[in-house]
């Protein structure tokens, strides 16, 4: 080999070598820029640690949740309703890490991958984030939990736009506690219990066991169960609310029965159970836009038959997150098809471009059909005529399921989930009130209240 062909491999080798270098180079600037400009370094951005000079969060209504002037973060004139949109927007620091401000704080920066920071040095502004939210909606929810932990979320099951989510605890992001640290009063407070929390789900898992039972039993609108407070089985006993005789299965769910859902679980088996919960998203990671959604979890594949009928009620290691149940809840109103629930609304440029649209997508990871989820919507509106009353809900078609969920410690956790069928106002919600007792007192008469508030 001459010297003129030793060259030339050197010469191809330093070639490739730049090459994929440039290549990692270029892939790295693209997939980490925006995190990069977006540095609390950044003084483009950033100011004392602190988001100062970027674009605005507004709510459905185009009302300024928060924005920069004079390169200082400004936020609503609300006390209540900063707090009650917190975990919505996210604070100064992105301590709430579901937040827009921290999920999109390089497009609330201006950045993008061709022009860098242009835009923001060019209008002095970046981008602005349009949201869902009413946030006169979230103030109301905001007051109705009353100082309790918890979430409450409302969405359009026909187009997937979320009018209300709030999260406690909470605080004020331009007047943030001292004394939070250690502080059981703030507990979680960082964390957004609706996309990121999960709960015991109590009763309202009884849905999931209702669906699996209509998928599988074909005669179980002719059963009847019997319960004389307790489920009995060769490795323990489950515990029923209360002793309600004999009773068919719409009335056993409008009574929450726990003998006759523990029996049906039981019977069902926990192959089947776990199919229909697979099917309902149980199990699967899911996104809302860019912003990562805590999965739920049922597992009984290694369970007793007692503990495979507590499972059955919502009890046992269950853990739900509540978007996903809201998700479920649309399923079932909308006739089966889930739509997936989104809060940006759009992202604009300073120069009026949309660079960003949410927009109504059916959810890839729920299958329910549509049979089963009209005779669900039967049976939830049956809780409501024939149990806990239409007074509950004054002026509204409501459909629902309560749970109250036991725990480890205090009280139980409360639970409602449910949906308008008025189609005017095709709103669905779930509430989590945490240490609050029956599901209808305590997240009920929440649920009321908000809903009251969208659909009057």
């Amino acid at each position: 080999m001459n010297n003129t062909t030793k060259r030339a491999y050197v010469l191809y080798a330093f070639i490739l070598a730049f090459m994929v270098g440039l290549g990692i180079m270029v892939w790295s600037f693209y997939t980490n820029g925006g995190e990069w400009t977006s540095n609390l370094v950044n003084k483009h951005i950033y100011s004392n640690g602190q988001i100062a000079n970027a674009g605005a969060v507004y709510d459905c209504n185009g009302i300024a949740l928060a924005f920069s002037e004079d390169g200082v973060r400004k936020y609503h004139k609300s006390e209540t309703v900063r707090k009650a949109t917190l975990h919505a927007v996210g604070d100064q620091s992105s301590f709430i890490a579901t937040g827009v401000q921290s999920i999109y704080s390089s497009r609330l920066s201006g950045y993008d991958f061709v022009n860098g920071v242009y835009n923001l040095k060019k209008y002095n502004r970046g981008n602005d984030i349009n949201l869902t939210l009413d946030s006169e909606i979230c103030k109301v929810a905001y007051n109705a939990m009353n100082g309790r932990k918890g979430t409450i979320g409302v969405y359009n099951y026909k187009t997937g736009e979320i009018v209300c989510m709030v999260s406690a605890p909470t605080y004020d992001p331009i007047n943030k506690p001292k004394n939070m640290d250690g502080n059981e009063k703030y507990e979680g407070v960082y964390l957004n219990r609706f996309l990121s929390g999960v709960y015991t789900p109590g009763s309202t898992f009884k849905v999931i066991t209702a669906i699996c039972a209509l998928q599988n039993i074909p005669d179980i609108e002719d059963r009847t169960f019997t319960c004389t407070g307790k489920y009995h089985t060769d490795s323990g006993d489950v515990i029923c609310n209360s002793t309600h005789g004999t009773v068919s299965f719409e009335r056993a769910f409008n009574r929450s029965c726990n003998s006759a859902f523990a029996q049906l679980a039981i019977e069902l088996g926990r192959e089947k159970l776990m199919t229909t919960a697979g099917q309902l998203g149980f199990g699967a990671k899911d996104y809302m836009g860019e912003i990562p959604i805590t999965k739920s979890s049922f597992d009984v594949s290694n369970t007793k038959d007692v503990d495979l009928g507590w499972a059955g009620i919502g009890q046992y290691t269950t853990l739900v997150n509540p978007c996903q149940m809201l998700t479920i809840m649309g399923a079932i109103a909308n006739g089966g098809v889930a739509v997936k629930p989104y809060f940006v609304k759009d992202i604009i440029s300073p120069s009026g471009e949309i660079t960003v649209e949410g927009e109504t997508e059916q959810s890839g990871l729920i299958t329910l059909d549509k049979a089963v989820a009209d005779r669900m919507r039967e049976l939830m509106r049956s809780n409501v005529v024939n149990y806990y009353s239409d007074s509950s809900f004054p002026g509204l078609k409501m459909c629902g399921k309560t749970g109250t969920a036991q725990i480890d410690d205090g009280e139980p956790h409360s639970w409602f989930v449910g949906f308008s069928i008025d189609p005017e106002t095709p709103y669905a919600v779930v509430c989590v009130a945490e240490n609050s007792g029956s599901g209808l007192s305590g997240a009920g008469k929440i649920v009321n209240k908000v809903m009251q508030a969208i659909c009057k």
